[in-house]
């Protein structure tokens, strides 16, 4: 296959793009480099471009011409979403809008959407399926929920198959040390207990200790970017066998929920250094807790997480952060 990887050169999408080319499939990454990075676009050429310059990236695709689009290129911050709404609908969905367009335009049939649990909002039944009610509480959600709506209309219209794949928390690193998390400024919860590990951060906070959860933090479900990497690919091999325009939305999830406490316990264990931290108040339109029902995705995709065990999420992010950090 012919992928074009548009985001490649981020933290999922650079993953993606190495298990797509160890799986013998041909990669061209478009990203803008505004939050990616030129130096983790390894598995196949950079076209330098932005997802709002619709003739760019129709030129991309006529010169590529891709058997399918895997789209990374939203951005991801809750907090910042909720600061500056217009910042993540004039590119979530707008960038969107230009890849389905160029797409009808050059006959690409295919594409494999990066989207969130965040399209949830706050579930009142765990874990969440795909039947869930889709209710988001911040503009990010509500940017990838619209985003899952413009795929459906325009594979009725125009033939375009597609799958949204929501996952929960993104983490950890190539366990090769090739890629990883790398964000600026960073806001993830493990990569900056990593960092305060390191000295390089002074202010580590736990956003919140009132939740109604067992500690009182947020609880989340925590999944390795290597299995989410093969999700992806599994996804866009499907749509290309089948070639028949399902659209569908699919949770990618280990199905076990740790609370920010528990995460900061491993993170002492597996390291074995202590965290110091302070609590502050809870971060603007974070849900208490999120945790997957990823079983749709076994079934469909004959996918489930084989490395999302927190000891090895924790230890692949912190080999890719002392190594990055060299």
């Amino acid at each position: 296959m012919n992928i074009l990887v548009i985001g490649g050169a981020g933290y999922i999408g650079s993953s993606t793009s190495k298990a797509l080319a160890a799986a013998g499939h041909n990669v061209t990454v478009y990203d803008n480099l505004s939050t990616g990075h030129r130096d983790l676009v390894k598995w196949g050429p950079l076209v330098e471009g932005d997802a709002l310059d619709a003739d760019r990236l129709r030129s991309c695709m006529k010169d590529v011409r891709p058997d399918g689009i895997l789209h990374f290129a939203a951005f991801s911050l809750v907090g910042e979403s909720v600061q500056n709404p217009g910042k993540y609908f004039r590119n979530n969905v707008g960038g969107t809008l230009n890849i389905l367009e160029a797409m009808r335009d050059t006959n690409v049939r295919n594409i494999v959407v990066s989207s969130t649990a965040a399209v949830y909002g706050i579930p009142e039944v765990m874990p969440i399926t795909e039947e869930s009610p889709a209710d988001p509480i911040n503009p990010y959600g509500e940017t990838k929920l619209f985003m899952e709506r413009m795929l459906a209309d325009f594979a009725r219209a125009h033939g375009i198959a597609w799958t949204a794949l929501r996952y929960f928390n993104a983490a950890g690193g190539d366990p090769e040390g090739e890629t990883g998390e790398r964000h600026t400024p960073e806001t993830h919860l493990i990569p900056r207990a990593l960092m305060a590990l390191d000295g390089k951060i002074s202010d580590f906070h736990v956003m919140g200790n009132d939740y109604p959860t067992p500690d009182g933090t947020c609880i989340r479900d925590y999944v390795h970017v290597q299995d989410l990497a093969r999700a992806h690919l599994l996804a866009m091999e499907r749509l290309l066998s089948q070639n028949d325009g399902e659209g569908i939305s699919l949770n990618l999830g280990s199905g076990a929920g740790l609370s920010v406490k528990q995460i900061l316990d491993a993170v002492e264990k597996v390291t074995g250094r202590s965290m110091h931290f302070t609590t502050g108040p809870r971060r603007a339109g974070d849900p208490p807790s999120l945790v997957a029902d990823a079983s749709k995705a076994a079934a469909l995709l004959g996918w489930k997480p084989e490395r999302s065990g927190v000891e090895d999420i924790i230890r692949d992010a912190w080999n890719w952060y002392l190594k990055d950090q060299a």
